[in-house]
């Protein structure tokens, strides 16, 4: 009877022992199986397994599809208290000015095995593969590019070289964004490069003034030469129909003047008369040859204002 006790409860232990084989993964998560330290199972997907027991084999869950943040340039608290810290934030531009920038990266665990075994602190390690990277970006760009317009590129190129780098050290994670949160000159240079940022502002403000002056005028300035364009070809071709009109009738006159020369010819001396002869004095003499000067005289006297 003393042994029945005995057997039962180790009967218990054994059926426990038997019930750490089963192990679940939930759906966000994969796990890692070793078996006496060593990975036999790198990438165990959600679900029911079996395993076998602890401490034979040992499960480790990841969770694999949660996002993981972290700071160059200063601590998560830096962005909300708007401080910064000189040490750890500055970095030196091609043109050598100092600018002090603050960068988040995001990541999240691509090869669990490589996670868990493969480097001691991923975030450091993930930490020194951008800042190296983005020291080397920064150091080929001027401060005006960096304030400005190359804020993109820079972001995805730093992404793309820390990845390479990261695979290089086998971390096991893959870096899913690096945004720039702050570029900031150095308190000493924040008025000048103020200045400047206001001068750049008026600029580019002028330009689109003169820009939309220039799209208003040159439409008119077109229009109007078109218009002009069009009008001398319009006064081109009827000049053309007139002289071609006047060229026709003189050839019908003369057409018809060469089939009666004569009598058209004393017709136009007619005409022409007519039109001068009304314009000029006229002294008629008689056959006799006779003419009385003092008419002409007479005629040629101014009146009397009497």
């Amino acid at each position: 009877m003393s042994r029945w006790p005995f057997r039962r409860i180790l009967l218990a232990l054994v059926a426990l022992w038997l019930v750490t084989s089963i192990y679940i993964v939930p759906a966000d998560q994969q796990a890692v199986e070793t078996r006496f330290g060593k990975v036999v199972g790198p990438r165990v997907m959600p679900g029911i397994h079996l395993s076998l027991p602890w401490p034979i084999d040992r499960v480790t869950r990841l969770k694999v599809q949660q996002l993981q943040r972290l700071v160059v340039g200063g601590d998560l608290s830096d962005g909300v208290l708007g401080r910064t810290q000189p040490l750890v934030s500055q970095f030196l531009t091609g043109d050598q000015n100092i600018i002090h920038m603050r960068v988040v990266v995001q990541y999240w665990v691509g090869v669990p095995a490589d996670y868990l075994f493969q480097a001691q602190d991923v975030a450091k390690a993930v930490g020194a593969a951008v800042e190296a990277e983005l020291a080397r970006r920064i150091s080929r760009r001027g401060v005006d590019a960096i304030l400005t317009t190359e804020k993109a590129a820079i972001q995805e190129e730093v992404r793309e070289a820390a990845q390479k780098r990261i695979n290089e050290y086998r971390s096991g994670v893959l870096i899913s964004t690096v945004n720039i949160e702050a570029v900031t000159p150095p308190p000493e240079a924040a008025d000048a490069f103020r200045d400047v940022a206001s001068a750049r502002a008026d600029a580019a403000r002028i330009v689109n003034e003169a820009e939309g002056y220039a799209g208003d005028v040159i439409p008119k300035a077109r229009g109007q030469a078109q218009q002009a364009l069009e009008a001398a070809a319009a006064y081109k071709q009827r000049k053309i129909n007139e002289a071609l009109g006047d060229a026709a009738r003189f050839t019908q006159v003369a057409a018809e003047y060469e089939r009666a020369s004569a009598v058209n010819g004393r017709r136009l001396y007619i005409e022409t008369m007519e039109q001068i002869l009304p314009r000029i004095k006229k002294l008629i003499v008689d056959k006799s040859g006779n003419l009385d000067l003092t008419i002409i005289r007479k005629g040629s006297e101014p009146r009397n204002p009497q």
